[in-house]
């Protein structure tokens, strides 16, 4: 999936609109193990991820508690920290090399002085809140790796289990038995 598509599933812009978008774009890449963004940093940019993965993680623990995980053809966003402006208390890091369009905040503000339509984009932040599903301890560990398996499979092939485990708010044992039982 490339940009274009991936702001056609936020909402329909026009030919014109896409590529008002893609000009506030900025191409970066990164090489595996750099640090997007650094706890204490003020997320400043919504990055869509052309090719690569990245995690965000809570850094010091003795094992690093994952937050999120994300793969080519999504967004990504310290989304507490982008909306409020304030410090953020988790890091975001390349899993691999990445190939990234950053959207900062001074883009989307420019973007929306030319037309109330990009308020839209907004939606960009709503990907960050389907984390708040595997904290929810109401879902067992079988729908939580379902919802993985159907709705991100890329997660599956980019990330080992261990980070997935952690992702799920799961022991990797848990994780062992509910693939075992899933895949039969």
């Amino acid at each position: 999936m490339d940009v274009s598509d991936a702001l056609l599933k936020i909402a329909f812009f026009s030919k014109e609109e896409i590529e008002t978008i893609i000009k506030e774009l900025k191409p970066i890449s990164f090489r595996k193990g750099d640090c997007i963004l650094k706890k204490g940093d003020v997320c400043q940019s919504a990055y869509f991820i052309q090719k690569g993965a990245v995690y965000q993680y809570v850094p010091g623990e003795s094992n690093d508690l994952v937050i999120d995980l994300h793969a080519t053809g999504d967004w990504v966003l310290n989304q507490a920290s982008f909306i409020a402006q304030k410090p953020s208390k988790y890091e975001i890091r390349c899993f691999e090399q990445v190939d990234l369009m950053e959207l900062s905040v001074h883009s989307i503000h420019a973007l929306i002085q030319r037309s109330s339509k990009f308020f839209i984009l907004g939606k960009i932040l709503e990907q960050g809140g389907e984390r708040a599903m595997f904290f929810d301890q109401t879902h067992s560990p079988a729908e939580k790796y379902k919802y993985i398996f159907e709705k991100r499979p890329a997660l599956l092939q980019k990330f080992p289990l261990k980070m997935i485990a952690s992702y799920l708010k799961i022991t990797p044992e848990t994780l062992s038995r509910v693939r075992s039982a899933f895949t039969k």
